[in-house]
């Protein structure tokens, strides 16, 4: 054990401690709710409600991306599904945007050793020119040795950041390797560079590219970004590795118009509150994704998990006292658009966000929560930890956690939020690619993922609790 994590532990030991003594014979939920609980764990585990409410989305619908017609049907179809489970309100709320079509992408070495190329344009590119361009390639092996080049060190140059993401349960390599893809055009631009490629974002050995959003930095000229296959980086370094310039041909026919507005929307379905109908327990997942693949994973399983944990609290003989309100948030590949579009028109009654988790990646089983309330509120929170123990669950020393993607941002505005870690060791295999499908889906896991949003959503809704305190 470290000394950093020693003292963690030590404090939680007393903020614990002491509270639970105080309150030690105060349990959150009555004996009626916890035989409630215990119908929601069992009715979820053995219902294949939320694989189902995927497979519709995959196959009626699609792709999603914002502006798209997948996109339009995408919003339809929530409003149909979420009246079909039983919410009690269901609306939307507009989401502006501009709509970024990808296009053909051709991609190959020209020499020593031509090879052809699996590659995919980044998010948000501007094209080559309609012919394509061929140059050499200049290599980086990480987005901080590009930023150390010289200005104007790469005038015409294809350059090439060639960092490999680790593996991790919990994901933690997709940070160091996602700026070079967010940020690594307008760099390299900088450097004199034509256009970028980087090594996809992902954790697998397919010859499949992985996308993602990237963004030009205002008053840098705009290059082309792509990203290649792990393989065909590989075999890129390979050619680079020989000595001498390897000549790099890329054609991307991308497109967007700044000037055309499309609308899509924030999807939002509401189980009334019998006694606090004010009192909103929020839980979500986006409801768009990128245009490759059917969004099963991304974020499909999220939305299927969300909806079905709703149904089932209705399917309950009382209603919760507090309002369990799901959202399905608007273009958030492009930029968490739904979720500024939501934090625009409800800012005012974010003190009525009494706590909220989102589900935005992973495709395993939660082996983690982590909490970031008051300190107050930790009992409730211990509590819950021993309905989610047994699912295997376990609760983390850290009490600082923010929701997922969109609903961070109401976390930021001081929303109390549960943080649920699955295990993400397979998610990047597939993250963005044309292998986000439904035979990625384990109906066990999302079971337990369904259970575990479904029991914290009704234990927050029963709780009464103040988790800002």
């Amino acid at each position: 054990m470290t000394v950093k994590h020693f003292f963690k532990t030590v404090k939680y030991l007393i903020v614990f401690g002491s509270i639970l003594t105080f309150n030690a014979s105060a349990d959150v939920l009555n004996a009626e709710q916890k035989k409630q609980m215990a119908l929601l764990e069992t009715t979820a585990l053995n219902s294949e409600l939320s694989y189902q409410i995927v497979e519709s989305l995959t196959t009626e619908v699609g792709h999603r991306l914002m502006g798209s017609e997948g996109d339009k049907k995408a919003i339809k179809w929530a409003v149909a599904k979420m009246n079909e489970l039983g919410f009690d309100k269901v609306w939307t709320e507009e989401v502006k945007g501009t709509f970024w079509q990808r296009g053909d992408v051709q991609a190959k070495i020209i020499s020593p050793y031509p090879q052809p190329i699996s590659a995919i344009a980044l998010g948000g590119s501007i094209s080559t020119k309609k012919a394509g361009l061929t140059a050499n390639i200049a290599h980086f092996k990480t987005f901080a040795d590009l930023k150390a080049a010289p200005d104007n060190s790469l005038n015409g140059k294809i350059a090439f950041i060639s960092y490999r993401m680790e593996r991790h349960i919990d994901g933690k390599g997709y940070g160091p390797a996602v700026g070079a893809r967010v940020g690594g055009a307008s760099v390299a631009a900088k450097k004199g560079a034509s256009a970028i490629i980087i090594r996809s974002v992902g954790t697998d050995n397919n010859r499949t590219a992985h996308t993602g959003i990237m963004r030009y930095e205002d008053g840098i000229k705009q290059i082309p970004a792509a990203s290649i296959s792990n393989p065909d980086a590989d075999m890129l370094i390979n050619q680079l590795n020989r000595g001498g310039d390897v000549s790099f041909f890329l054609k991307l026919i991308a497109h967007s118009d700044p000037e055309v507005e499309v609308i899509s929307a924030n999807v939002i379905g509401e189980i009334t509150g019998s006694e606090f109908p004010n009192e909103i327990i929020s839980i979500g997942a986006h409801l768009d994704s990128w245009d490759v693949g059917t969004g099963a994973l991304d974020d499909g399983l999220g939305i299927g998990i969300m909806l079905a944990a709703a149904h089932h609290i209705t399917q309950l003989p009382q209603k919760p006292k507090r309002t369990i309100r799901v959202i399905l948030f608007a273009a958030e590949e492009v930029g968490l658009l739904g979720a500024k579009e939501y934090m625009n028109l409800h800012k005012d009654n974010m003190n009525n966000h009494i706590i909220g988790a989102e589900w935005d990646y992973g495709t395993g089983k939660i082996y983690k929560m982590t909490s970031g309330v008051g300190e107050e509120a930790l009992p409730a929170i211990k509590e819950l930890s021993k309905y989610l123990h047994p699912l295997g669950v376990e609760l983390s020393l850290d009490n600082d956690a923010k929701a997922q993607s969109d609903m961070s941002l109401l976390s930021n505005a001081g929303m109390p939020s549960m943080n649920f870690s699955p295990d993400a060791l397979a998610y990047f295999d597939y993250h963005h690619t044309e292998n986000d499908t439904l035979d990625k889906i384990n109906r066990d896991d999302i079971k337990q993922n369904t259970a575990i949003y479904t029991l914290f959503a009704y234990f927050a809704a029963q709780s009464g609790i103040d988790f800002r305190k």
